[in-house]
């Protein structure tokens, strides 16, 4: 598809985006829709940044902060392999250590230099437990993705949007910097550069235009073409949190999220997958007619802490919702199968994969 017609894209009923992106979903994807089983381990939710729909962001004082002691982890990771998951995520703030005295002194006190030393740690603890790490760390330099790579199947950063209008006064990334455009698409292309298999997405409803989205979705298909590395992107549905200064700011429609879906599917190389999580939306079946082929990851264990308000599926009913639709329900792991390759899975974890993978081909053809 050339520029010229992804713009054309934009002048098309939703239907007509939606049709056509079922068949190119179809056509390279088809009925089988996939979700990790994973435990969602918030290693901290101190943040630098402070965006303005962000409802899991707390500084050091506010109610709520948390930093998951060595002990936490450990305990969550034996309960999580109990109970089935294959998945590890990893998801915390942007660099605290930056900003906050406090948590620098935690850190010194368990043995750790930085953030990324401790998930290193976290994510070496996760493979001994039997778990596969995805780590979201918010924007990280090359010298420590190449720290991580080793302990991590893959890697994740949402882009969000491209525009650097969201950016100013008033606009709900003003207080993040990490947010600025260039910053996040700078990490995604040092990530392909270290061959690393790759998480990104856009969010849905904060204040962009359409077109904006499209330059999004651009730009990420752009950076796969140059690497290769892009195996997930996701188009997540902004939800208004009470308590942050976007509570009252107006969600998108289902047709602006199903538009969004399709014109994801649409742009990006075939290859790339396309989740939007089961949780922020009524029903799964308007995702799927849109061109989704993955669900991301839900977890029999711990909430959505990024998204408390929304519960992940039971997943019983979600498979009897894919099948209502025509799809089955697989899981699979946080690696997708087209990345599992020796240019893209560090050496140390290849045995891990190999184990992990076994409960996942068992549990494929469950209803």
């Amino acid at each position: 598809m050339t520029d010229l017609d992804v713009r054309g894209l934009l002048t098309q009923p939703t239907a007509a985006l939606v049709a056509a992106a079922a068949v190119c979903r179809d056509a390279r994807w088809g009925r089988r829709v996939t979700y990790s089983p994973k435990v969602f381990l918030p290693l901290t939710n101190l943040c630098r940044d402070a965006c303005d729909y962000c409802e899991f962001r707390r500084s050091p004082k506010d109610p709520g902060a948390s930093t998951m002691a060595p002990d936490e982890v450990l305990a969550t990771l034996a309960r999580a392999r109990a109970v089935g998951c294959s998945e590890a995520l990893f998801c915390l703030g942007d660099r605290p250590e930056a900003v906050f005295p406090s948590y620098r002194a935690l850190l010194a006190g368990w043995g750790f230099a930085s953030t990324v030393d401790y998930l290193v740690w976290a994510c070496r603890a996760a493979l001994d437990a039997g778990l596969v790490p995805h780590t979201n760390a918010g924007v990280l330099t090359r010298d420590e993705m190449a720290a991580l790579r080793p302990v991590n199947a893959s890697l994740g950063l949402m882009l969000e949007s491209v525009s650097e209008r969201l950016c100013g006064r008033g606009q709900p990334h003003h207080r993040a910097p990490d947010k600025r455009p260039a910053v996040r698409l700078t990490m995604i292309d040092e990530a392909g550069e270290l061959r690393i298999p790759f998480t990104s997405g856009i969010l849905v409803g904060i204040g962009e235009t359409e077109a904006e989205r499209l330059d999004a979705l651009v730009a990420l298909r752009d950076l796969h073409r140059r690497h290769g590395h892009l195996q997930e992107v996701i188009v997540q549905r902004f939800r208004a949190h009470a308590g942050t200064p976007m509570a009252g700011a107006p969600e998108p429609d289902d047709d602006v999220h199903t538009r969004a879906i399709a014109l994801a599917r649409l742009v990006l190389d075939d290859d790339v997958t396309v989740q939007a999580p089961p949780n922020l939306s009524s029903e799964v079946a308007p995702l799927l007619a849109a061109g989704v082929n993955d669900l991301g990851g839900i977890s029999p264990l711990t909430p959505d802490f990024i998204n408390r308000g929304y519960a992940w599926p039971h997943l019983d009913q979600l498979a009897a919702d894919c099948r209502a639709a025509g799809f089955t329900l697989a899981p699979r792991l946080p690696i997708h199968d087209g990345w599992c390759l020796p240019e893209f899975v560090a050496p140390e974890l290849a045995p891990f994969l190999l184990d992990a993978s076994a409960p996942r081909a068992a549990r494929a053809g469950a209803p």
